[in-house]
């Protein structure tokens, strides 16, 4: 994990780029790798964890009807986040993270544990992905921080 994490500081060091998280699922894991990166002082900008759903409400503005609609851990809540999250953090990348880690949230037989959504806002574009991990709450949430760093290495070289 931590290597996949080292490249991707390194890649965005390389473009000049620096990040910001929102986390619900990974509550901050996300970010504290990054912060544990030579690339840290020159990438990372901060990050906030809103693990609960009043949190996504009263400090990223996202409107209560679209977390009834959706779920608060869905595609369109975590978009919602990675948008909104540039009111409270300057960055050039913007990341979110949502998601189903243990039983008791929003689960369904389309959208089981070990669902977990990614959304990043790089260069102003945003890109979604959903994923469906196994294991243990743990093994769910390093999965998840790997799969955000592939993505942003690929997105943030490809753009």
């Amino acid at each position: 994990m931590e290597q996949r994490i080292a490249d991707c500081a390194r890649v965005l060091a390389d473009h000049k780029l620096t990040i910001a998280f929102v986390e619900s699922a990974t509550a901050g894991w996300l970010c504290s790798e990054f912060a544990l990166t030579d690339e840290s002082g020159q990438i990372l900008k901060g990050g906030i964890t809103c693990y609960d759903a009043s949190l996504k409400e009263s400090l990223l503005g996202v409107p209560h009807k679209i977390i009834e609609q959706f779920t608060p851990e869905s595609k369109q809540v975590t978009n919602e986040l990675a948008q909104r999250l540039g009111k409270l953090i300057p960055a050039d990348i913007y990341v979110a993270v949502t998601g189903l880690t243990t039983p008791g949230g929003s689960e369904t037989p389309e959208k089981p544990v070990g669902t977990m959504f990614v959304s990043a806002i790089i260069k102003e574009r945003l890109v979604s992905k959903r994923y469906v991990f196994d294991g243990s709450c743990e093994e769910i949430i390093k999965k998840a921080i790997i799969a955000a760093a592939e993505l942003l290495i690929q997105e943030t070289s490809s753009g």
